[in-house]
């Protein structure tokens, strides 16, 4: 890492087994904690995040979780992600804004549980 610092763009995703508040919750903190982890982070260096869920994923809202972890200053919202015919089911994807001074190509994106096969032209 070097340079200036910039903001750019991260991005995960997960699924849940379960239309749950608790499977909802827990799967969000794993894959916050991971994207943070991998990439370095701080809750200092997250501008916002975007959550979408399918539609079958409505027991909570995956921000909640965020809060639970200490994101309580973080600008959060939640969306219904577009129904594609052959989508991911039960999905909860992330657009993180960040501050950083990675490249793209440094930046890691996490895709867990079956949305795995999501991004597979990113590298891990």
């Amino acid at each position: 890492m070097s340079g200036a610092p910039t903001v750019r763009g991260l991005r995960g995703a997960t699924t849940v087994d379960a239309d749950t508040t608790e499977q909802i919750s827990e799967r969000t903190k794993e894959l916050l904690l991971q994207l943070m982890a991998r990439n370095g982070l701080t809750e200092d260096d997250i501008i916002s995040i975007l959550f979408t869920a399918t539609h079958d994923v409505v027991s909570t809202f995956p921000a909640t979780a965020a809060r639970e972890i200490g994101f309580g200053a973080v600008p959060l919202i939640c969306a219904t992600e577009i129904a594609v015919p052959g989508a991911t089911p039960s999905c909860i994807r992330v657009l993180l804004h960040i501050h950083t001074t990675r490249s793209r190509s440094d930046i890691h994106h996490v895709y867990l549980h079956g949305a795995q096969g999501l991004r597979d032209d990113l590298p891990s």
